[in-house]
């Protein structure tokens, strides 16, 4: 289990030297109080540039503030694990040490406890269910571990979709203004009206990709942040402290593996391809454009849905 001094080493903001109130983690992966980052960039307005107290690294205030920036779910937990209480009785044997483990309650009880409220419960030597829940706490970090991978892979495609669609809006986009070029000025305010639209495509489509990004990336830092503190405890944690926050950790295990609302937003995502359709011949009349826009997105569902969106 970690000593006093090294829980102190990680548990106090760099900035006030006091135990974090709210840690907050930038983008450098350095942890700072949120109060303390709001007083460091307080002058500074949403999407400005402000620099790490830490590292000076520079980082673009998020546009919800800083109160947008991810929690420090590490920290917090190493902040929880040094309120634990020592491997004492917590009720009316102080002098008593924990060192049974009784199933029916999920606690960790002294011997008098057994005596006067557990006698007749299923209990066994907290040392002996020890390994059995290191490995239950094994399976649930080799799980969260595959869901970070999941993760990596889900976001691997959103920038291949990101870039594709980036690529393929520059190509029709010269494709609008070829065709625009050659029926000159009578298509000149269609040709512009064209273009807005198309902008408006690509702003809306990174809007969702970005969203959706946000949202992944949020839900791998929960996972990381989970193994790496299931790790910790597993390697330095007594007895005592993993059967106390087994059955915690394991619940939480089960939220954070929950990935049923993301899928179904990348499969609602899918993928959209973006088609010019130019007009044939030159059109006397300028309410006839010369070609409209075509967004064919293929999503990824089981229905197998194709939607088209004529503009």
């Amino acid at each position: 289990m970690a000593t006093a001094k090294q829980l102190n080493d990680v548990t106090e903001c760099p900035i006030c030297t006091e135990v974090y109130t709210d840690p907050r983690v930038l983008p450098c992966g350095h942890a700072f109080c949120l109060k303390c980052i709001q007083a460091w960039s307080k002058d500074k307005q949403p999407g400005n540039k402000v620099a790490c107290p830490h590292c000076r690294n520079e980082f673009a205030v998020p546009r919800k503030g800083v109160t947008a920036l991810p929690k420090n779910f590490v920290v917090a937990n190493l902040l929880q694990m040094k309120k634990l209480s020592p491997a004492s009785c917590d009720q009316q044997h102080k002098d008593e040490t924990l060192k049974i483990y009784c199933y029916e309650c999920m606690s960790v009880i002294c011997t008098m406890c057994y005596i006067e409220l557990h006698n007749g419960h299923k209990c066994a030597d907290v040392t002996k269910v020890e390994d059995e829940f290191r490995q239950q706490m094994a399976s649930d970090t080799e799980n969260v571990a595959a869901s970070v991978e999941k993760c990596r892979e889900m976001l691997q495609k959103l920038q291949k979709e990101k870039v594709d669609f980036s690529e393929q809006i520059t190509k029709v986009g010269i494709e609008v203004g070829k065709k625009a070029e050659e029926l000159k000025q009578m298509i000149d305010d269609h040709k512009e009206k064209l273009m807005e639209e198309l902008s408006s495509m690509e702003e809306n489509r990174m809007k969702e990709i970005g969203s959706l990004r946000e949202e992944i990336e949020r839900q791998q830092m929960s996972l990381e942040s989970y193994k790496n503190y299931v790790d910790d405890l597993r390697q330095k944690g007594t007895a005592c402290d993993v059967a106390r926050e087994s059955i915690d950790l394991h619940e939480r295990a089960d939220k954070l593996l929950m990935f049923d609302v993301i899928e179904r937003k990348m499969d609602d995502l899918g993928h959209a391809d973006i088609m010019f359709t130019s007009s044939v011949g030159v059109m006397g009349r300028v309410s006839k454009p010369l070609g409209h826009l075509t967004v064919l997105t293929f999503t990824t569902a089981k229905t197998g849905n194709e939607k088209c969106d004529q503009l």
